[in-house]
């Protein structure tokens, strides 16, 4: 009698089973409960973001499992957090090498395809294509008037004879159409507000659950971005033609650099992926610099010592210029105690609550194993709020900023390693100037002393922050 080839099979797939059950258990994985199926334990994760607390569902777990280093699951993946400046330095020095740049599915089915979700040489070769962009020159040349001229206007349209104002909506007002008009060459008032309704319900939807049902945030984020990318492709084929018609500039802006430079191999961006890129930069370089300049201001209500100081160092910076003459390259190196007390304010309530890895290797780190494919995750505040990286750590000092600065990796507000935000100094620009405006303008009072921040996925007033102004009358 002959015996099925699956019955001599059998024995040896159980010895397969168990030689691998076995080096599982031999393994040392960090300590840590992956939760619910699915579901793992993103909806606490969440639920400490609503509370303006993000780092507080890191901290509870270090303190759980007596480790800095800890597994969980984060929406359907298996995440690592690795705690403190150590963690931060291995994940950042190691791009390329161990780890590579992850994002939620939330967030690859949003923006899709662009500088942020490729990894290796593509990622490479696209941060080269926008370093003409993100240069000393290109600020001085293209962005710090522009800037200025729209901070004016902003102020003279929205803020003026008003006695009391909203800020965080107002501010993101301005920083979008900032973006709209550097990035696009787009002025039209009626365009740039329709835009940026669609980006607030993108916003919501980028760090959520990925059910895809109406009435959820990610179904109302993907219809949002599906109308945005829509729109941007028309903008792009448009500039596409401008240019064959010799009537836009190569160089006048984001959009027709990317439609008119070819990457180092020769090779020219799809309009698809140019759309998703220029909505990468509308999302990016707005919102970040939105949230941070409204708790400048919160910030500033709260400590009317550090508002002199900076509204000295302004008045100062004004006094040297001839009137109507513009700020430049020189005035916003100038503006060091403001920078300092702007990147206290992130120290305190970071802009971004952190980012992801993928392991592409297996990782031994701090004697645990961490398959390949596994996930990490880094929380800015766990060092930024840490009392003994930073002593009196809720406190606003300034003078943590001075000279050398906080010590490497413990405050990461962009990131760091290659994959640093590009937009740092962008980002810095566009703050300082409208600083430089609003405090020679005005004094302000909060109107809510105590209103409640929280995580949406960005610190978010509840209330939007509304002040009460008192113009200067010098």
């Amino acid at each position: 009698m002959e015996i099925p080839a699956y019955v001599l099979l059998l024995p040896l797939a159980l010895f397969i089973i168990i030689v691998l059950v076995m080096r599982r258990k031999r393994l040392n994985y960090p300590p840590g409960s992956c939760g619910w199926p699915f579901l793992g334990e993103t909806l606490k994760f969440l639920k400490a973001n609503k509370e303006g607390k993000p780092e507080k569902f890191v901290k509870e777990r270090i303190e759980k499992y007596k480790s800095k280093i800890f597994k969980t699951s984060l929406m359907g993946e298996t995440v690592v957090v690795l705690g403190g400046a150590s963690g931060n330095k291995f994940l950042f020095s190691n791009e390329n090498k161990q780890v590579v740049i992850w994002w939620p599915i939330t967030v690859r089915k949003i923006i899709g395809s662009c500088l942020i979700t490729t990894v290796g040489e593509e990622a490479k070769i696209m941060r080269k294509m926008l370093s003409t962009f993100v240069s000393p020159d290109a600020f001085s040349r293209l962005y710090i008037k522009t800037m200025e001229l729209v901070a004016h206007h902003h102020f003279m349209n929205y803020w003026q004879g008003k006695e009391k104002v909203k800020v965080f909506p107002l501010v993101k007002l301005y920083t979008f159409k900032v973006a709209c008009q550097l990035f696009m060459s787009i002025e039209d008032k009626n365009e740039i507000e329709r835009l940026s309704t669609q980006f607030n319900i993108l916003l919501k939807g980028l760090i959520s659950l990925p059910i895809n049902l109406p009435g959820t945030a990610f179904y109302k984020a993907m219809k949002a971005t599906t109308d945005i990318r829509k729109e941007l492709l028309q903008v792009v084929k448009k500039r596409r033609e401008a240019l064959e018609q010799k009537i836009a500039s190569p160089s006048q802006d984001i959009l027709s650099h990317l439609l008119s430079c070819p990457d180092e191999n020769g090779k020219y961006m799809s309009e698809l992926l140019i759309a998703n890129n220029i909505l990468l930069f509308l999302f990016a370089g707005h919102d970040t610099s939105s949230v941070t300049l409204t708790l400048l201001i919160k910030r500033l209500a709260e400590h009317p010592q550090i508002y002199q100081n900076i509204l000295q160092e302004h008045i100062e910076i004004a006094s040297s210029k001839k009137e109507g003459e513009f700020l430049n390259w020189d005035d916003i190196q100038k503006m060091k105690y403001s920078w300092n007390v702007v990147s206290e304010v992130m120290r305190l309530t970071p802009p971004i609550m952190g980012a992801y890895r993928e392991a592409i290797v297996d990782i031994n780190y701090g004697g645990y194993h961490i398959p390949k494919g596994w996930k990490f995750y880094w929380n800015t505040g766990l060092t930024s709020l840490d009392p003994e990286i930073f002593p009196n750590a809720t406190s606003l000092e300034p003078s943590r900023f001075e000279g050398v600065g906080p010590a490497p990796y413990t405050y990461i507000p962009f990131g760091g390693g290659p994959r640093m935000c590009v937009g740092k100094e962008f980002a810095r620009l566009e703050i300082l100037i409208f600083l430089h405006i609003l405090i020679r303008k005005f004094n302000w009072k909060l109107l809510i002393p105590n209103e409640k921040v929280i995580y949406d996925p960005m610190p978010t007033p509840l209330e939007g922050l509304p002040i009460s102004l008192q113009p200067h009358n010098y």
